[in-house]
């Protein structure tokens, strides 16, 4: 599996932005968090409907966004 493949966008939830797996955890959030100093374990221990692939996908979509790459297959 590709993990773009766990980023979804749909106009009905969370306004259309970035999300994992169609929840309402968006790729922001997760950046976040990383962003305030927990480490992924913390994030998947505080919220376990979380997986560690997630959080690797949120890098990758954010990694590619910004270095302007075609952010192709995200539904």
């Amino acid at each position: 599996m590709n993990l773009l493949d766990r980023i979804t966008i749909n106009p009905e939830i969370v306004h259309g932005k970035p999300a994992i797996r169609g929840m309402r955890w968006t790729v922001e959030m997760i950046i976040d968090l990383l962003g305030s100093g927990m480490s992924a374990e913390e994030i998947i221990e505080d919220h376990p409907e979380l997986e560690k692939e997630d959080i690797l996908a949120s890098l990758k979509f954010a990694g590619m966004y910004l270095s302007g790459q075609p952010l192709q297959n995200i539904n």
